[in-house]
C-alpha cells in the first residue's frame, strides 16, 4: 500500500484510534498479530498479519471496512472503491 506524502502522522493517529468495530471484525475473522510498517523514504506501507481464515483485504464487502476505506482514502493511494492500492509480494525467505 502507499501513503500520500506528508500524511505519516495522520495515518499513525487514525490507526492509534482504530474503530473498535474494525478490531473486532478482524479478530472474529481469524486475523491476529497485525502490524503495518512505513518506509518513510518511499511512503510504502507494508502489512503483516497472521491469518487463520481470510486476510483483511478479503473483508472488503463488509460495510464497516468500506467506511474505513473511505475514511482513509484522502491520505492513501486507493482504487475507485476506496480500497487501498495493494500489491502482493513474493516471499523470498522465511525462518520459523
Amino acid at each position: 500500500m502507499k501513503l500520500k506524502p506528508g500524511f505519516a502522522a495522520e495515518y499513525q493517529k487514525r490507526h492509534d484510534e482504530i474503530w473498535p468495530e474494525i478490531s473486532a471484525l478482524l479478530k472474529e475473522n481469524g486475523i491476529s498479530d497485525y502490524t503495518i510498517f512505513l518506509d518513510e523514504e518511499t511512503n510504502i506501507l507494508f502489512a503483516v498479519q497472521q491469518v487463520s481464515r481470510q486476510g483483511s483485504q478479503e473483508l472488503g464487502q463488509k460495510e464497516i471496512i468500506q467506511k474505513w476505506w473511505a475514511y482513509m482514502a484522502d491520505i492513501m493511494e486507493t482504487n475507485p472503491d476506496h480500497s487501498p492500492v495493494a500489491v502482493s509480494l513474493k516471499r523470498v525467505f522465511h525462518l520459523d
